[in-house]
């Protein structure tokens, strides 16, 4: 969504009505994921791909269509050999899409776009098949909620299961049953989850720290470097940071707004600089905690962080020694294991253990 939101407002002001199409179902080797989005103007101009590039050409078309009828679609390419080859789905996989004239006067769906344009934390569950076709449900972390598909039962359910999607930030496609009579129709919903960028704050401008910088920004994350010692945390060392703070890690954490989207590595070595810093991450939502240091040094620091009232289910949540063992032992290469395990824990949603350590990396002991 970030990437066509832009395109959508300029044809916004520009008075061109849009559709918005979103895969909400994919099999086999389908390119793009569950909830990619393809905005398509009323002038045929489209921004965004729901199959990198396979069957656009078709969807426009559908677009085009639902645009003319003011009533959504729901689209299915790549069944049969044969269709993938007309419609160019030639990897061989399938998708649905669901094809919807956006409407910004439906409460949801301005709540949902204003959402995203402030890189919140959001979720928009949409009636792709079944009673209600194309009503929306806008479910937010705090609970509250906007909207509704149809019946309190279904609103409830559906808001339910959004709530768990938000914290894992992840879509998902779901069928609920919800009605009334004595046997209501089956309603399939997709739970579209928009999370703003992810976050990822380095605690320690060792030099490790300057290629995770550079790692995670070709990844997407918004980088920012704590440290005490501003003869570490120089701008000329870190000039490709999105943010440089100089300041006791602890204190500066507390203050961030630590949340779902933000990842915390701890890089330092120095208990006065890290576990401060752990203590300060491990008290919010954060997706993932990683520390520095041998098995021997992380028992270390797990016996301070418990003297200083860390409860145990928290300090399960560190990831240490940090990084998948790829067996290396430079800075870069630190740096990739440490990137490496980072996606693997957001790719396998929250709650998933990290892949066990064979050995501390040669780097993090001591």
């Amino acid at each position: 969504m970030h990437e066509i939101l832009a395109d959508m407002e300029r044809w916004q002001q520009e008075g061109k009505r849009t559709a918005l199409a979103t895969v909400v179902k994919v099999y086999g080797s389908a390119p793009r994921p569950l909830g990619a989005k393809m905005a398509v103007a009323e002038d045929g101009a489209m921004s965004g791909s729901v199959s990198g590039g396979c069957v656009e050409g078709a969807v426009v078309q559908e677009a085009l269509a639902v645009l003319a009828q003011g009533a959504p679609r729901l689209l299915e390419f790549g069944i049969s050999d044969e269709m993938a080859w007309d419609v160019g789905l030639a990897c061989g996989g399938a998708i649905q899409v669901f094809v919807e004239p956006l409407d910004r006067t439906q409460a949801p769906m301005r709540a949902f776009l204003e959402a995203v344009q402030a890189q919140r934390l959001v979720a928009l569950a949409t009636v792709i098949q079944g009673p209600g076709l194309g009503r929306k449900l806008l479910v937010e972390p705090s609970g509250q909620s906007t909207g509704s598909l149809g019946h309190p039962e279904l609103d409830r359910q559906v808001a339910e299961r959004a709530r768990e999607l938000l914290r894992q930030q992840r879509s998902q496609r779901i069928q609920v049953t919800a009605g009334d009579g004595p046997s209501p129709a089956p309603v399939e919903v997709l739970v579209d989850v928009q999370a703003p960028p992810p976050r990822l704050v380095i605690v320690g401008g060792v030099h490790i720290a300057i290629p995770l910088v550079t790692f995670a920004r070709a990844l997407g994350f918004r980088t920012v470097v704590v440290d005490a010692r501003s003869a570490f945390a120089t701008p000329e060392r870190f000039r490709h940071a999105d943010e440089l703070i100089i300041g006791w890690p602890g204190e500066i954490l507390q203050e961030m707004g630590l949340d779902e989207s933000t990842c915390v590595v701890t890089l330092t070595h120095d208990p006065k600089l890290d576990n401060p810093a752990l203590e300060a991450a491990l008290a919010r939502p954060v997706r993932y905690v990683g520390a520095l240091g041998s098995r021997r040094t992380h028992a270390a620091r797990l016996k301070a962080l418990r003297a200083a009232g860390v409860p145990e289910e928290a300090l399960a949540r560190i990831h240490a020694p940090v990084g998948l063992d790829l067996g290396g032992r430079r800075p870069e290469e630190i740096a990739l294991a440490i990137m490496a395990e980072i996606v693997a824990v957001l790719n396998r949603g929250a709650g998933q253990e990290s892949p066990a350590h064979a050995e501390p990396h040669g780097s993090q002991a001591g």
